[in-house]
């Protein structure tokens, strides 16, 4: 429903329990936002590197596409599926990364928060009043295998955002007259949990975020 509820967290737990498990499962993206107990799971995990690349005098760190084509793991973990490629990517949006990956055979456990599903642009702007110009259209859902949507109450995820265990001390207030609004939450969530029910429910790929085992061959959408 939105940032801060657990998916990136929940995407390395579940990696660790694949590795574990013998599955070969590497990281090709994934953005800890400096969140120390999230930061903490990406140890232990075989990382992609990301490629580097120079743009308009910066240098800029994206997915990198060809080394995880070219490394074939059997599951792969892509964050910030709604993300734009920088200019001259082989594709505009990770979630076009995200499709020749799986056409490449290779399954991919990724995340995405609400107010990026194309279909539910309008809904998420008029609550929060905010056009989200990163999106991914409503199909990319649609062929997920499996579907967790993270939860947490609106108390529980306000009490996370003001302990500094979201952002930065300098960005709380920020976040508190925007998205993390009481009242925007509760509709953001509402939104959410409606939405998974609504793509999902009939095809028995629900789960709701207690307790998830990925096969070898899936696709695992996180829904936040």
């Amino acid at each position: 429903m939105i940032a801060g509820v657990g998916k990136s967290y929940r995407m390395l737990s579940d990696a660790h329990q694949l590795l574990e498990s013998g599955i070969d499962v590497k990281i090709g993206y994934i953005e800890t936002h400096g969140r120390v107990e999230t930061e903490a799971l990406v140890e232990g995990l075989p990382v992609i590197p990301r490629r580097k690349i120079f743009y308009k005098g910066k240098e800029i760190e994206e997915m990198d596409l060809q080394s995880i084509l070219s490394i074939h793991p059997e599951v792969v973990i892509v964050d910030e599926l709604a993300h734009t490629n920088v200019e001259g990517s082989k594709n505009e949006k990770r979630w076009q990364d995200v499709m020749d990956i799986l056409d490449a055979g290779i399954s991919v456990i990724t995340a995405v928060n609400i107010q990026h599903i194309e279909g539910l642009n309008e809904m998420v702007q008029d609550v929060v009043g905010i056009e989200v110009k990163e999106r991914i259209p409503d199909i990319v859902l649609e062929q997920a295998d499996e579907v967790v949507n993270i939860d947490l109450t609106a108390d529980e995820l306000l009490a996370r955002l003001k302990a500094g265990k979201i952002y930065k001390p300098d960005k709380i207030q920020t976040a508190l007259n925007n998205f993390f609004k009481a009242e925007h939450i509760l509709q953001l969530r509402e939104l959410a949990l409606k939405e998974v029910a609504l793509r999902v429910e009939k095809s028995g790929k629900y789960h709701s975020g207690e307790s998830w085992c990925a096969p070898r061959k899936v696709y695992g959408l996180y829904q936040q």
